[in-house]
């Protein structure tokens, strides 16, 4: 994962190369001896190039983004140290040409230690201040870019729990629901109040815990089984569904209602009510740092019609997806001739 971006990186390089060839060029007599400043403002913007271009690319991305700050510090150092040891090394064959005067380099000429520690440090400068300046330019970009997200998602999520209301729990699922619990009391079933239970809990769900930006994992496993329980209600002969939820991570933070979706997709297009070909199988597995989950349903022929209210719609599940878990989700559609299939996979940290 690059977040900096080739041409912020190439443009950075660049910039900074040429920035430390014209600065020497402009603070000194650079005009009387313009050929040597020339050879030195190459090599240092080589080495530049090489710092810069190494920051951007590698240690920014797989560390600072990371979280790793020490570590990128660390490498950071480090990093610094060997390219400023690199451009000056005694024995590189372009050494003459870091020389503004045309008198010839001494080893002797200057044994005082104090004075070779300062000039090292006025070596380094180019070095850190380039290191440090670049950091921060596609730091503070990446910064501007997620607080714009950060904006774009709250409208959105703003916007999507409207559609949650309105169709993923809309008047068709409602009013099936409560018919068929209606038929249970007429038939004093002794499930009926359970299910009424269900329904409840599934409307508490859906008015006050996804206000929040992340629940248990057990509300939203809790929230798809009373789901499931109540679209099975449909028909007394049973359904050919298969769920197996791993509840043993409970406490594990998730975005509401990014898995509901897929399971609403699954029961409104597999024509589950024919028990002979008809099918779903949902499975949702949980890592240290990752879940997984997939579901499978048949794809009935052609002239199989359903409705066509409630949901939100898959190419909106993928919006959402990209803006709650960037870079951090994987999600595969398959449809074959007679199923279709989905697997989220979801990095939490």
């Amino acid at each position: 994962m690059v977040i900096t971006g080739k041409r912020s990186t190439w443009l950075q390089v660049l910039f900074w190369g040429l920035l430390w060839m014209v600065i020497p060029f402009l603070i000194s007599n650079g005009w009387e001896n313009w050929q040597r400043f020339l050879s030195r403002g190459l090599v240092l913007a080589v080495g530049l190039s090489l710092l810069v271009f190494a920051n951007l690319e590698w240690l920014v991305p797989k560390l600072y983004f990371r979280k790793k700050i020490g570590w990128y510090v660390v490498a950071g150092l480090g990093l610094v140290v060997a390219v400023v040891a690199l451009v000056y090394w005694d024995h590189a064959p372009w050494q003459d040409w870091l020389q503004i005067s045309d008198k010839p380099r001494s080893k002797g000429d200057h044994p005082n230690k104090a004075y070779d520690g300062l000039r090292w440090i006025g070596r380094s400068v180019p070095f850190i201040t380039s290191f440090i300046g670049s950091s921060l330019i596609v730091i503070g970009a990446y910064a501007n870019r997620k607080e714009k997200e950060m904006i774009q998602l709250q409208k959105e999520k703003f916007e999507t729990e409207l559609k949650f209301l309105k169709s993923q729990i809309n008047p068709h699922f409602l009013f099936n629901t409560l018919n068929n619990i209606y038929t249970l009391t007429v038939l004093r079933a002794e499930s009926a109040p359970e299910h009424l239970l269900r329904l409840s809990e599934i409307l508490r769900y859906m008015l006050y815990d996804c206000m929040a930006d992340r629940v248990p994992l057990r509300k939203e496993i809790d929230y798809i089984r009373n789901y499931i329980s109540l679209k099975m209600l449909k028909d007394s002969k049973g359904m050919n569904v298969s769920v197996e939820l791993d509840d043993s991570r409970p406490e594990m933070p998730v975005a509401p209602m990014v898995f509901i979706p897929f399971i609403e997709n699954a029961f409104k297009h597999s024509h589950v009510e024919n028990l002979q070909k008809g099918w779903i199988r949902i499975r949702l597995v949980t890592g240290q740092e990752d879940i997984r989950f997939e579901v499978e349903n048949s794809l009935p022929g052609k002239g199989f019609t359903k409705d066509q209210t409630g949901g939100i719609g898959l190419e909106n599940v993928k919006r959402q997806l990209e803006l709650i878990y960037p870079d951090r989700h994987e999600l595969s559609l398959e449809v074959a001739e007679d199923r279709f299939s989905v697997v989220l996979k979801i990095q939490l940290s």
